[in-house]
């Protein structure tokens, strides 16, 4: 049997590797994300939409875009209609 490895505080962190942050989100005519935390959009590559929960406390209501930036990076990104507002997240 192996003991548990490194602190709770280190095994609470591991899950939020890929945890949403705030975005600076400027949108065109659609909602479509046009400049990304300061830096353009230059392509739309994917959309979709997540509706899951609805039935909780806590229904969960995104759409999501995957860009790519003028500097050439990908970036996911998702507006949460709860929320009303923008979040980026590692794909």
């Amino acid at each position: 049997m192996v003991a548990g490895t490194g602190s709770a505080s280190a095994r609470r962190s591991a899950g939020r590797l890929n945890a949403p942050r705030p975005a600076l989100v400027e949108s065109g005519p659609g909602g479509t994300p046009r400049v990304v935390n300061r830096e353009q959009v230059t392509f739309v590559r994917e959309e979709w939409r997540v509706v899951d929960r609805w039935w909780t406390e806590e229904p969960v209501d995104r759409r999501y875009f995957e860009v790519v930036l003028e500097g050439g990076r990908n970036v996911c990104v998702y507006r949460d209609a709860e929320a009303s507002c923008w979040f980026t997240q590692n794909a």
